[in-house]
């Protein structure tokens, strides 16, 4: 279970994974998710993940599509590798640009 930590004003922010995991995580996303949308995440068979194309959509949405998928798409689930603030934290990653 991650530790929650919660800054004043309340909003709750999930740990980040520990620096091996990171790399672990980094690595995923670059060679798995890279495949469909681009190694430079700009798109491919998937769409672009950058921070101007994310930026409208609510983050616990791309949460779910991260652990869920998206049902008739290729976009496949990633709960059996990735845990909740796991994707929180790609996401984070990806609203910032970091991939």
């Amino acid at each position: 279970m991650a530790l929650l930590l919660i800054p004043f004003g309340g909003q709750a922010l999930a740990a980040e994974p520990s620096v091996a995991r990171q790399n672990e995580i980094r690595h995923l996303v670059l060679q798995d998710c890279g495949s469909c949308h681009g190694m430079s995440m700009a798109g491919g068979l998937g769409l672009p993940l950058l921070p101007e194309t994310l930026r409208d959509k609510p983050k616990d949405s791309l949460v779910a599509t991260i652990l869920y998928g998206r049902p008739g798409t290729a976009m496949p689930p990633w709960k059996p590798f990735l845990t909740e603030p796991e994707a929180e934290w790609i996401v984070d990653l990806l609203l910032k640009g970091q991939f």
